[in-house]
């Protein structure tokens, strides 16, 4: 896949991400179909075909059960071919979710993640919402946190995996990504996620295939359709799967639709 700039970030990434949710955690999940965590074999051809495929943005997070960690060994050995995401805030354990967004937990948070990820700098943070974006955004010491953390070079570029019209907006003021779901079923934050493009920030978007209920292809395309989408971020444990979406999404892309 051609790489094309991330917003005004500087990182360049792959129109399709691979998201890992699936290789750490099988629970509390909104897929149509149970699935088992891959075993450690799985988990690496997944990543080798990521990368075979030019697929270089990589997304996890804390609250992914065991994605960091497994993560990790591929990372180390990898590092300068792909982009590294992941998030603060939110922690799962014990069958819930917990929500932090204090500046020492989000601080905790990124060291752990770095420890787990074996990196010692990451390409793009993002606050890992509860839904209350703005709240997170004003009336916490998070982007204090984002700003320390990028001061120091241990996140390159820094952001909100956002779920409200008005957080997506609020973070056009201070950040440079930002994350939200977005699909044919439900492309409600349309504008705000091209208000934030304008703005020069950098798109990521979730929930493409509406966690796996649309029909591939069509769904894939409708989101890498619209010019203010960077990245489709993609969550599967299938190589096959992944390459079927690399070919719609590089066909589409292709014929300048």
């Amino acid at each position: 896949m051609v790489s094309r700039p991330l917003g005004r970030t500087g990182l360049l990434v792959s129109p399709i991400g691979l998201g890992t949710t699936k290789l750490g955690r099988d629970t509390d999940v909104k897929y149509p179909k149970p699935f088992t965590l891959p075993s450690e074999e799985q988990v690496g051809e997944l990543l080798d075909t990521t990368l075979g495929l030019g697929v270089t943005l990589i997304d996890t997070a804390p609250a992914y059960g065991e994605s960091e960690q497994r993560l990790g060994p591929f990372v180390a050995t990898n590092r300068n071919r792909i982009v590294l995401c992941t998030k603060c805030g939110e922690q799962y354990g014990n069958g819930r979710s917990t929500y932090d967004f204090s500046a020492p937990a989000i601080m905790a948070s990124v060291e752990e993640s770095l420890r787990r990820l074996k990196t010692d700098f990451l390409d793009i943070l993002l606050l890992h919402s509860n839904g209350q974006d703005i709240e997170i955004l004003t009336q916490s010491d998070a982007l204090e946190a984002l700003g320390r953390l990028k001061k120091s070079g241990k996140a390159r570029a820094v952001g909100i995996s956002a779920k409200t019209e008005v957080g997506i907006l609020e973070a056009c003021r201070t950040l440079d990504v930002v994350m939200a779901p977005f699909s044919q079923k439900d492309p409600s934050l349309a504008d705000a996620l091209r208000k934030a493009h304008e703005a020069g920030l950098g798109v990521l978007t979730i929930k493409g295939l509406f966690s796996g209920h649309l029909e591939a292809r069509l769904a894939i395309e409708f989101v890498l359709r619209q010019p203010f989408i960077d990245t489709l971020i993609l969550g599967t444990i299938d190589p096959a799967h992944l390459r079927e979406a690399v070919a719609v999404a590089e066909g589409h892309l292709n014929l300048g639709h």
